[in-house]
């Protein structure tokens, strides 16, 4: 039998037409890795590097499975790799762990592809014996992935679209207000997803006075703390979302001016886009 290779794709699976899920052979990170942290990697080394959250971790197998939206060059070039090809770089886990301590009752909100980042949470809180709400949110039907992960990593799952298109119209912000209207009380509201998006459950659960965590790994690039880019205002103070978090206390954090700053890198996004394009047009993909 052949021998498994450091950092080999195992498994390859489409969620949607722009998401895919990766499971890696990376022992040394899956022997330490906590949800809440997570990886660096590259595809081959002329390769940009990306921080990905870890979406869930095997020890005995020895794996980590990274959940990824195709957006840009890179994600492109690694959605381009199948089962049996090699990632050149994948480090980890970095950041802090995300703390669970006390908890016995949580709601856990993903919107868009936070909801892959909020699995691990949930997933822990509710492994721990925690009493775990699950609203998690998308444009339509076509785009829910992960129901049956969802539905085995809480007590109460809920799913919401835009268009109301699986049943349930709205956005998760309508699912948390319906939940704390009828009386339901938590000792930790955990969001991630688009910052606006998080920004709107911070703002009705302060209402409430209700401890709430929102994950800053959307804004992350180098991973490290060098280049500056994950900078953000919290309580005050300047941190960065990924040697300081990615978790924060969601009613510190100066959404507004993370917002401004993570549009700030759109052109350059567009440009990647249009590599991306070329390459692949040289390469007969289109």
């Amino acid at each position: 039998m052949e021998s498994i290779k450091m950092f080999q794709i195992l498994k390859k699976r489409e969620l949607n037409p722009q998401v895919s899920l990766m499971e890696i052979y990376a022992p040394y990170v899956a022997k330490k890795a906590l949800a809440g942290q997570f990886i660096i990697l590259r595809v081959d080394d002329e390769g940009e590097r990306i921080p990905l959250t870890i979406a869930d971790y095997d020890r005995e197998k020895q794996t980590i499975t990274i959940i990824y939206q195709k957006v840009g060059y890179t994600t492109y070039h690694l959605d381009e790799l199948q089962e049996g090809d090699c990632l050149h770089d994948f480090v980890g886990p970095l950041g802090k762990a995300s703390e669970f301590e006390g908890i016995k009752k949580a709601c856990v909100i993903g919107g868009g592809l936070g909801v892959a980042i909020a699995y691990p949470q949930a997933k822990a809180l509710y492994e721990a014996g925690a009493e775990v709400d699950f609203i998690v949110g998308f444009r339509n039907k076509d785009l829910i992935i992960l129901e049956d992960e969802f539905q085995n990593a809480c007590t109460d799952l809920k799913i919401m679209t835009d268009d109301g298109s699986n049943g349930n119209k709205g956005f998760v912000t309508n699912a948390l207000k319906e939940k704390l209207e009828a009386g339901v009380m938590y000792d930790t509201v955990i969001a991630i997803g688009p910052l606006r998006m998080m920004q709107a459950v911070a703002n009705m659960t302060k209402e409430y006075n209700i401890k709430t965590i929102v994950s800053m790994n959307s804004i992350m690039i180098d991973g490290t703390g060098m280049c500056g880019g994950c900078r953000l205002t919290v309580g005050g103070k300047t941190k960065f979302a990924c040697v300081d978090g990615p978790d924060f206390d969601a009613h510190e954090v100066d959404f507004e001016e993370a917002i401004s700053r993570a549009e700030m890198y759109k052109e350059e996004e567009q440009l990647s886009m249009e590599k991306h394009m070329c390459h692949m047009i040289k390469k007969g993909g289109f």
